[in-house]
């Protein structure tokens, strides 16, 4: 059976140059952040090997992943667009309604196990301080992080104790002894009498959870924003398959 193109029915060229517009726009703005990141925090995710329990797991290969996927879509929808190739484009938009679907899952967990991600977060952080002067990345990371939230240590400054260096141990033979990081120093103290005149005295995880009630509206509004975008992409993909459809296949 032969099927025959008619006049009337054409491919949008609105959708399928849309579409192929998206994917530029989300092939070069995600492969500009994977390059920021792998740039900056290389040797972070090369230490993060180390202190946490995840042996035999490299974070490297999250963010290469990431990147291949983001590859793969960016070339699916690009191709199929052009090409108007119904395979590409539906593969498209199952993986991306997948990803979207994932983002939903991950936000419902966190909500739903709040105390054992406050949890994980703490051990994770205080692995961190016991590494704190292991890699210069990861000290950096930790500086910016209690720097930034005015924060010290885990829960409070007394986690800093765990780390060698900061140990306060009578044959401790660190010249940091009973110290703490000078992220944790407030910027210019007047007077010193006690801990809170001088240093931050609030835990990084206490600082975190204040975050974000704070910043909820940002947070709610990149969320949507992400969303939105990934619904848009989902649409362009559906329709030109109609489109295509529509043409290939009339009745």
């Amino acid at each position: 059976m032969h099927y025959y193109r008619y006049e009337s029915a054409e491919v949008s060229c609105c959708y399928k140059y849309l579409m192929f517009s998206y994917n530029i726009v989300f092939w070069v703005s995600i492969s500009t952040q994977i390059d920021c990141i792998w740039g900056q925090y290389y040797g972070v995710l090369l230490d993060l090997t180390q202190v946490t329990r995840m042996h035999g797991f490299d974070p490297v290969w999250l963010v290469l992943v990431v990147g291949g996927v983001t590859f793969v879509l960016g070339f699916a929808g690009c191709v199929g667009a052009l090409r108007e190739n119904i395979c590409l484009l539906r593969f498209f938009s199952g993986v991306i309604g997948f990803i979207f679907f994932l983002e939903l899952t991950a936000a419902v967990l966190a909500i739903v196990f709040q105390e054992p991600l406050r949890e994980w977060i703490n051990e994770f952080f205080l692995a961190n301080v016991k590494a704190y002067r292991d890699d210069i990345d990861l000290q950096n990371l930790i500086d910016s992080l209690q720097r930034l939230n005015h924060c010290c240590g885990a829960k409070d400054p007394n986690d800093w104790n765990l780390n060698v260096y900061f140990n306060c141990t009578k044959d401790n033979p660190s010249r940091e002894r009973c110290g703490v990081p000078f992220s944790c120093c407030l910027s210019d103290p007047a007077v010193r009498n006690s801990w809170s005149d001088s240093i931050y005295v609030k835990g990084c995880i206490a600082a975190l959870e204040e975050w974000l009630p704070r910043n909820i509206y940002i947070v709610a509004g990149v969320f949507i924003v992400i969303s939105l975008l990934q619904m848009v992409g989902i649409f362009l993909a559906r329709t030109l398959i109609g489109d295509i459809e529509k043409v290939t296949f009339p009745y």
